[in-house]
């Protein structure tokens, strides 16, 4: 009997060493959250140029949710992504809390439960410089350019059929100025902030009008979830703002000293070769993320299509229609759409987290696994199926036939079709951007956060693509002239 009650009690021990453990475990990743934040947007988030907000004055939002962290001992990690894209990761369970200069409006307020306010802000009428336009009352019949998901939005459509004009809507500040300085918008509803930091930095625009709609900003997280970060986060501003740290920061940003606390580039950053060197970092590290997840997802999506392909040969008809339906379905999604349904969508059913670089190598084998699924069944129905009858009438079994007779022959037909999709994955890649993977197009975007350079830089990306895209299209000329597939 006593080894039995030994047994029982060193039993014991170990389940409530276990349980111990796991609840320290448990108290410890409590203690880390995920937060969702949005690019550069001045004076709220200011990036460097290596993307990342590790720098003494990353903007407000994210000086205070430091400073907050400090007080309430917890860390977080950042998820960049522009801010109609982190309210959805917020509603997906792809992050515990959103920190992006967001106003705690009633409409809001439904599906997010907001901290206190930390700030107020309003919004302004900007205009280029010789545009008639002096207040909202002559925006009759013009186009009004507006940043999606954001206060702007839901203002510009509360007043726009008092003033006749007509919305147009980008997902970032840059996008939406230049687009009002090239002449297809003609004014621009954006944060005050955001608009005064764009003039400084050499936009030719102007405010015209009060600022109107000022709104509470604050931090918030999924209705119902999170009740403790939003606690913490409650709990740190109240600290900060008791012992003085929350008035020095506040002071930086929008007092005198502000102008300190914002990058604006000298004028050897805005050439083309200062915007290669100062942003040398960024470019490279977004050309390596392209090839990453290009590399990645290709290698997936051609075992996964010749599979697909293969199948879609059989003569089973339940073989065929599964191999039909698969292409048919991925083919027909575009990959914006699929790439939110995969990062935010699936979470939200769920309730896991899927990585950002998992979800964008997902998308882009969803995609090009179909359109590969798709040629090599083509190229396996391009050989003779006489020879499949001959080698079979030989002895061989089907799938002999297919791997020794059919197979080689058609992957001879199929081989440059292998490297066109690789081209297609890689400009595929830019796609993701919208959901915040730091690839090439993302890179370029935040770098024009900062300076406002917009054709410089997207001509620059540009020509980073058609590199790229130039020594594939090489290399698939040489296993065309390989296989002597040209005429």
């Amino acid at each position: 009997m006593k080894w039995i009650r030994k047994i029982l009690i060193s039993g014991l021990i170990i389940f409530a060493s276990m349980f111990l453990m796991n609840n320290i475990a448990s108290a410890k990743s409590a203690e880390h959250y995920t937060i969702g934040v949005g690019p550069t947007f001045v004076p709220f988030e200011i990036q460097n140029k290596q993307g990342s907000y590790n720098t003494k004055h990353p903007g407000l939002d994210v000086e205070i949710l430091r400073a907050i962290a400090k007080k309430e001992n917890f860390t977080y990690t950042f998820k960049i992504m522009n801010f109609a894209g982190a309210v959805q990761a917020l509603e997906g369970n792809q992050v515990d809390g959103v920190i992006a200069a967001m106003m705690a409006t009633p409409e809001r307020a439904e599906k997010i439960d907001f901290s206190k306010p930390y700030y107020n802000v309003g919004l302004a009428l900007a205009v280029p410089k010789n545009s008639d336009v002096k207040s909202y009352k002559d925006l009759k019949g013009k186009v009004v350019a507006v940043k999606t998901g954001s206060t702007s939005e839901q203002y510009a459509e509360s007043v726009q059929k008092k003033y006749g004009f007509r919305v147009q809507r980008f997902n970032d500040s840059n996008t939406e100025l230049s687009n009002v300085l090239v002449g297809n918008s003609d004014a621009a509803i954006d944060s005050t902030a955001t608009l005064l930091y764009s003039i400084k930095n050499h936009m030719n625009l102007k405010l015209v009008g009060a600022a109107k709609n000022k709104n509470p900003v604050a931090f918030g997280v999924k209705k119902g979830q999170n009740a403790e970060l939003l606690k913490r986060f409650n709990a740190g501003l109240a600290a900060i703002k008791k012992d003085g740290t929350y008035a020095k920061i506040v002071h930086f940003y929008t007092g005198e000293k502000s102008k300190s606390a914002i990058p604006v580039e000298s004028k050897s950053d805005r050439t083309y070769f200062g915007l290669l060197k100062s942003n040398s970092t960024s470019f490279i590290n977004g050309i390596k993320m392209t090839l990453e997840i290009t590399v990645v997802a290709i290698f997936f999506a051609t075992i996964i299509g010749i599979i697909l392909g293969v199948l879609g040969s059989l003569p089973s008809k339940l073989l065929r229609g599964i191999s039909s339906t698969y292409a048919f379905v991925f083919k027909s999604i575009p990959v914006m759409v699929l790439a939110f349904f995969v990062y935010i969508g699936i979470p939200n059913l769920t309730g896991e987290k899927i990585p950002l670089f998992i979800a964008g190598v997902i998308t882009i084998v969803m995609e090009n696994s179909a359109y590969t699924a798709s040629f090599v069944r083509g190229g396996i129905e391009a050989v003779d199926s006489g020879q499949m009858e001959a080698a079979q009438s030989n002895g061989m079994s089907y799938w002999q036939a297919m791997r020794y007779i059919v197979l080689p022959q058609a992957l001879r037909i199929m081989a440059p079709s292998f490297i066109n999709q690789f081209i297609i994955a890689l400009k595929g890649t830019s796609v993701l951007s919208a959901i915040g993977v730091a690839e090439l197009t993302q890179q370029g975007t935040i770098i024009i956060s900062r300076n406002m350079e917009g054709f410089k830089v997207w001509l620059l990306v540009s020509l980073m693509y058609l590199a790229m895209i130039g020594l594939l299209s090489y290399l698939s000329n040489l296993v065309k002239k390989h296989y002597q597939l040209d005429k």
